[in-house]
This record gives C-alpha cells, structure tokens and sequence, in this order.
C-alpha cells in the first residue's frame, strides 16, 4: 500500500493507495482539520493507528517550500521533517514535496470528468505546463518536458510582489502596505485575500456592507460567505469584491504562463476554483485579466486554460509521486 498526504493550512488529507498497473486506487481517506492539530506527525500517528497495513512508500505534499527533506509550513506553525514522518510511517520509502508539485504529478492521472476546459487555446504537445492554485494561500508550480515526459518543479511565486493594474487596485495595494507591510499575490488571491479586498471595499467608503451581514461574517467563514453572496448577486460589495478578485487571478494566472512559457496549457487548482465556476465562466474578467499582455498577447491566447474540479489532485499526485519511491 501507498500512503498519501495533502497538507493544506485549512485540511490535511491523507489515504491509502493500492497500486494498480500504471496508477494507482484509493482506498481510503480521512480528512484532518490542520489547526487543531500541534504536528503533521500527529495527524500521521492517529490515521497509522486506524490503518496499520505495511507501506511500500509515502509521499507528503506541503504547502511551503521544501528543501533537504525539510518544510516549514507558510499558513501552519509546523515544522516537518521528512526523518520525524519516516518514525511514524513506520515502513516504506518516505518522501516530502511541494502541496502544488504534487497538484502537478497529479494531473496526468485525472480524468475528463475532472477538468472543465474554459479556454481550448492551440496547445503546443510538448510545451511547458503551469498550475496556479487559490485556497488558504497561493499556490503556483510548472512542468517542464523531458525525455517524452511532464516533470513538476516548484515554485513560491505566489509569494512575488503583488502588481496593480488599475486605480483601483492601485488603491488595494496601499491599503493592504499599510496593514501588512509588504503585498504579494497570495495577499489578494487566497481565501484570506478575499477577505482584505472585501475589508478594502467597505473601508474605503467604495461599497456599503449592511449589519446584519457584517454579523454574519463573524460568525461563519467570511471567504465562504462572501463568495456565496457574489455567486447569488446578493450583495453589491460581494460583487464587486469577486470582481477584483477575477480580475487579478486572470493576470496572475497569465503572468505565470508567461514566466514559464506554458503553451501546453495552464491548470487552476485549489479550493476556491470549484465553488466560484459558474462566475469564471459566465463573467469576462478572469480571462480579459488572463490574456491583456499587451505585445505578447497573441502568446497567451493559444495558452488552453483548464479548472480542476477534482479536489483529491494533490492526494492522487502524491500517490504518483510515492510509485516512483522518488526517483527522478
């Protein structure tokens, strides 16, 4: 058996894989809330407790950057080592990568019923591949082709500086330098970065945020809530704060296949993807954010764009990953 883990700063999902011909099966899944949680190792010890089979090899996807087997996660107060997971894994290959480089293994094992195509684009077969992935923070990662196959690398380019592109988000950005400090993409593009552009609208005096939802969003996920409200057009700050958010998730997302040159395409992954579809395909903002590059404009049109509606990605990459028992 094969144990897979996505480490998220809002879940930590782990299963067990049966590896079957060229991928491999899930067999079962628990799903941990991260912060009530004082380790990954912890999280590990319980699931290993429920299921003890032999492991061939594991493999951990984290967000943050990993580097000589060691992460410290960006949105947790964790430490993981991939020595301390070998302890409680207790048999098999153990291995610790990036939570999008598995996103990125996990593509190849997805199938059409996982992926809407929002922009078919003239994909070059042996071009390189970007993924970009909202959710609790930013996360982005490429693939490169070599030897007639897609290899992930990593990336922290969410962590770049964030880059206005209107008065209006000129004005978002100095607002957000005045709170923070210093701004970048995952500051905008996040589950939390909703939540500032929506602080940023009602602080500025731009929208009007009435009583009665200002307590709803203390008592629920305010992220949750205002992308519900924008989905149903229930409340013209909600909106607009989609808005904005579209805007700059289509040009952060062509600003990524632009740095890697992804003409084979770009995947949008995490866990806002899904529940705001239905505004990514009916509105023009995150593609007219996605391809305005001006002289290379005519680049990033070809580029398909594809969302993943499957949200065991990164289990199943990781899965993938742990076949190879890490070899390059």
């Amino acid at each position: 058996m094969i144990l897979a883990c996505d480490v998220g700063g809002t879940s930590t999902r782990v299963a067990l894989f049966d590896p079957v011909a060229d991928r491999a099966v899930m067999t079962c899944s628990i799903t941990f809330r991260s912060a009530e949680h004082s380790s990954l190792e912890a999280i590990v010890k319980e699931f290993r407790l429920r299921h003890p089979e032999p492991l061939t090899a594991a493999c951990f996807g984290v967000a943050g950057p990993v580097s000589d087997g060691k992460c410290i996660t960006t949105n947790l107060p964790w430490q993981v080592e991939v020595s301390k997971l070998q302890v409680v894994v207790g048999s098999g290959y153990v291995s610790l990568i990036n939570d999008l480089v598995a996103n990125a293994w996990g593509i190849d094992w997805l199938t059409s019923n996982d992926v809407v195509s929002l922009h078919a684009g003239r994909p070059d077969p042996t071009g390189n591949r970007a993924v970009i992935s909202p959710g609790t923070g930013l996360g982005e990662a490429g693939l490169i082709f070599i030897d007639g196959r897609y290899r992930p690398f990593a990336s922290e380019g969410g962590h770049s500086e964030f880059g206005p592109r209107s008065d209006t988000q000129f004005d978002l950005a100095r607002y957000l330098e005045r709170r923070f400090g210093r701004v970048s993409y995952e500051s905008v593009l996040s589950g939390p970065g909703l939540v500032n552009i929506y602080t940023f609208l009602r602080n500025s005096a731009r929208a009007d945020e009435p009583e009665w939802f200002a307590q709803e969003l203390k008592k629920t996920d305010p992220a949750a809530r205002i992308s519900e409200a924008a989905l149903n057009d229930e409340l013209p700050i909600c909106v607009d704060a989609m808005r904005i958010f579209l805007k700059i998730f289509g040009a952060e997302a062509g600003n990524l296949a632009l740095k890697l040159m992804a003409t084979g395409g770009i995947w949008l992954g995490g866990g806002i993807v899904p529940k705001i579809m239905p505004l990514i395909v009916s509105t023009p903002y995150f593609l007219e954010g996605f391809t305005a590059k001006g002289k290379l404009s005519h680049i990033v049109e070809k580029i398909p764009i594809m969302a993943i509606q499957n949200q065991h990605t990164a289990l199943l990459g990781s899965a993938r990953y742990a076949t190879r028992r890490g070899t390059p």
